[in-house]
């Protein structure tokens, strides 16, 4: 059987067929990240405080337009319509959102038979690792600053212990409080009862501040640059293709060469044969 080494110019176009497949898988990440980004930042005029009166309609349904939206209201807790919500995650640690009834001073009354006098809002107001440890509401008028979020859905099937919800949903909590509420819930970052700043915020204690940023946009997959993404991949195969390719041609080129060169040194069969009668003629004349 035929045999060969592997000849330098081989050894090269390997080499170079692998840099180029790099570059190209390079360029297949690149543009696999940019199908995957968001199109657009953060909206900032979500952190323009705005009035919750003037944002959020109660008895209406909650646009996804308004959710993150900072906003602003005047009124007073009720420390009686108090919650805690368990599961709550902060800082690794495991614990309860203390969710109070906030009655919104100005917000219109809803009309119905289980309707209340006053338009309520649910607001956590902070987080805490003992439930015994959550404080009541501020009392006086309060003017209320914070993230607007929609309501939560409530856990299915799943009993609440008395003085909790299983989540920050305005269709559990109107139950349990027996008031007309808003769509949503606020998360609180300000909480200033006489002139002075009474929230998790800015009083050092057990009830830490819930710190809810905005959310970024949903992910849009961008097809064509996915679709690029797989087209780079694709290229650095073909790369590897062509080197094999070269290799193999140029391998059976050589292959050929040497067996042509293998019957040239070959002397043609029966030569030797012609040559014997006319010498033995030559022999046995007289």
């Amino acid at each position: 059987m035929w045999k060969t080494a592997l000849k330098p110019r081989w050894i090269a176009g390997f080499v170079f067929a692998i840099v180029v497949s790099g570059v190209f898988v390079l360029l297949s990440q690149w543009q696999f990240g940019r199908s995957t980004q968001p199109e657009a930042p953060v909206n900032p005029a979500t952190e323009q405080v705005q009035p919750l009166t003037e944002t959020l309609e109660p008895g209406d349904f909650f646009h996804g337009t308004d959710a993150d939206q900072m906003v602003s209201a005047q009124g007073t807790y009720d420390p009686a319509r108090q919650v805690l919500v368990p599961g709550r995650l902060h800082d690794g640690r495991t614990g309860y959102w203390v969710v109070s009834a906030f009655a919104v001073s100005g917000a219109p009354a809803l009309s119905g038979v289980a309707a209340s006098p006053q338009t309520w809002i649910p607001v956590a107001r902070g987080w805490v690792a003992d439930p015994a440890k959550a404080g009541a509401p501020p009392s006086g008028t309060v003017e209320l600053t914070g993230r607007l979020l929609p309501s939560e859905a409530p856990l299915a099937g799943t009993a609440p212990a008395p003085g909790q919800a299983t989540a920050v949903s305005v269709a559990e909590l109107i139950n349990y409080w027996d008031v007309s509420s808003y769509p949503g819930f606020v998360a609180a970052t300000a909480e200033v009862a006489g002139g002075v700043d009474v929230s998790a915020a800015a009083v050092p204690g057990d009830m830490l501040p819930l710190d809810i940023g905005p959310q970024p946009p949903a992910q849009k997959i961008n097809w064509l640059n996915l679709f690029y993404s797989l087209e780079w991949v694709v290229f650095a195969g073909f790369a590897l293709f062509i080197w094999w390719r070269l290799v193999k041609d140029d391998y059976h080129r050589d292959l050929e060469e040497a067996l042509d060169e293998a019957e040239d040194s070959q002397p043609p069969a029966g030569h030797g044969q012609h040559q014997q009668p006319e010498q033995n003629q030559q022999k046995v004349k007289p």
